[in-house]
């Protein structure tokens, strides 16, 4: 493993996304039992994404972890989708730990409201009545984080989720993971948690593998801090931590 820093944010090279996986399971295991030893829950936002997989098996597989202490939420979802539909974020991380582990409580974004002004508001009030501990999360393609595409990520954002108009190579990212066939078929439009939502964390875990994230990996790290990338503001979180395997890293 090679490490080094840039502004606040650490940045952490594996040679396999294996065990790039692995580790960052390890560290978010250390800070849940850290925080678990200080309250009686924690509350915890997860990203549903193919780059995510390898995280989450790890931790879904640790017995260890008190899983019935700790609340679950995602951070962004299509809207339109049907309730079963696999592209859905949360029938995602249903799969791959919600419905793994025994979390206290697993609340999920509606992909079927039929008002999603109405919909953010209400997952906007759940998560400022329930503040956020730890956030796993990943980068897309164009440099967003959760569904904060650059023609609509704003640093200063006042909302705590708001829906959104998805760009064109975020939506393509859907086609290149391999959950949907086609551009035509991905949404449109989705609810999203805001980027001060999720910089509001006191830890931020934020796990990008594979050589498609090379470009964003490189921007994030490398270019000037503000909504053009919306994963530079990693760089002005004081513990945010960004896992890399040898392909997302290939440029640096």
């Amino acid at each position: 493993m090679k490490q080094f820093k840039k502004d606040e944010l650490l940045v952490k090279i594996f040679e396999t996304r294996q065990e790039m996986g692995k580790v960052a399971a390890l560290d978010i295991k250390a800070k849940i039992k850290e925080l678990l030893s200080q309250k009686a829950e924690i509350n915890m936002i997860f990203a549903a994404a193919p780059s995510q997989n390898d995280v989450l098996k790890s931790l879904a597989e640790d017995k260890e972890i008190e899983w019935n202490r700790v609340n679950a939420y995602h951070m962004d979802e299509y809207i339109g989708l049907s309730k079963d539909a696999p592209q859905g974020f949360g029938n995602f991380l249903k799969d791959h730990i919600f419905g793994l582990a025994p979390f206290k409580s697993i609340n999920y974004i509606d992909c079927t409201a039929t008002n999603p002004e109405a919909e953010a508001e209400r997952y906007g009030k759940l998560l400022l009545d329930n503040p956020t501990d730890i956030v796993i999360m990943g980068i897309g393609e164009n440099g967003h984080i959760a569904f904060n595409d650059p023609p609509v990520a704003d640093f200063n954002d006042k909302k705590v989720v708001k829906p959104v108009k998805l760009d064109e190579i975020c939506r393509n990212q859907q086609v290149n993971d391999g959950c949907f066939k086609s551009i035509d078929e991905v949404p449109t439009h989705a609810l999203t948690l805001t980027v001060p939502t999720l910089m509001k964390a006191p830890y931020l875990f934020c796990i990008v593998p594979a050589p498609t994230k090379a470009n964003a990996v490189y921007a994030t790290i490398n270019g000037e801090i503000g909504e053009v990338c919306p994963a530079t503001a990693l760089r002005l979180h004081k513990d945010s931590i960004l896992y890399l395997d040898g392909d997302s890293s290939a440029k640096l």
